[in-house]
């Protein structure tokens, strides 16, 4: 319903803050809520959890914080309080590089995650988190155009592999814009299938 919130913080606790919209007070919990401080002016994007009895705000410094809690809640075994418990641990890169590696033991450190739950979110998530994971390759020694448009086709649902064999292509290339490595990306990925 919400994509985010712009207003002043006026509470912090340990869990939530409390945001203030033109009048209004939208009580958000937060995976790190001291990260703020009271008068600050912010953007928070949100999402609305809504269970059997209970309506609630989470929110997120960015919205790739946001699709990572949404990734996180799409796992059987993983509710919002453990989602976000799991977020304030640790950081979105380090927590995407351990599931893309499989480490379950490292997973297992983290509140009300034990070896069944973590080897679930190895399972569901393992090949999915390549925003995160792909980012530090995708940027090194490339125009912004370029790294945009490995992102992009990444998020498109082709493998780390896959981008990776026409990245020397793409870099030969001298396109202004990221739409045009794109269409050239998809070119060369089309080929080869």
């Amino acid at each position: 319903m919400y994509e985010y919130l712009e207003g002043t913080v006026t509470i912090i606790t340990p869990s939530f803050i409390a945001l203030d919209v033109g009048g209004q007070g939208f009580k958000i919990y937060s995976a790190k809520p001291y990260s703020y401080s009271e008068g600050q002016r912010i953007r928070v994007y949100v999402e609305q959890v809504v269970r059997d009895n209970d309506i609630s705000l989470y929110g997120f410094e960015s919205g790739d914080e946001k699709q990572l809690f949404l990734k996180l809640l799409s796992v059987s075994g993983i509710g919002p309080k453990s989602a976000m418990a799991i977020m304030a641990a640790e950081s979105s890169d380090s927590l995407a590089k351990a599931i893309e590696n499989g480490e379950v033991n490292y997973l297992t450190k983290f509140p009300g995650v034990g070896k069944k739950t973590a080897s679930q979110i190895v399972l569901d998530l393992k090949g999915k988190l390549g925003s995160y994971v792909e980012q530090d390759l995708f940027t090194a020694d490339t125009s912004q155009a370029l790294s945009d448009a490995l992102l992009a086709l990444s998020a498109l649902g082709y493998t780390k592999k896959e981008v990776e064999k026409v990245k020397p292509k793409l870099e030969k290339s001298t396109y202004d814009t990221a739409d045009e490595y794109i269409k050239e990306g998809l070119k060369l990925l089309l080929k080869k299938k």
